[in-house]
């Protein structure tokens, strides 16, 4: 499934941000069965208080060059 999502979304899989790929995928597995405002409402409930910040999500985590292409 997470193939199928980099295939027709993401494009290309970054080493560096993985588990961010990982932790929407599960989370969007967790909701299926709920109808579409039920999701809505899960989806903005979990974003409260929650926020990336810029330089969190450009910050160097030590892969090498290589990794992050």
């Amino acid at each position: 499934m997470i193939k199928r999502a980099h295939d027709g979304i993401f494009h290309k899989l970054s080493p560096k941000h993985l588990h961010r790929y990982v932790s929407e995928f599960a989370g969007k597995h967790n909701i299926r069965d709920l109808d579409t405002l039920a999701q809505m409402r899960d989806t903005v409930a979990r974003l409260v208080g929650e926020r990336l910040l810029w330089r969190d999500l450009v910050a160097d985590n030590g892969l090498s060059n290589a990794a992050r292409e």
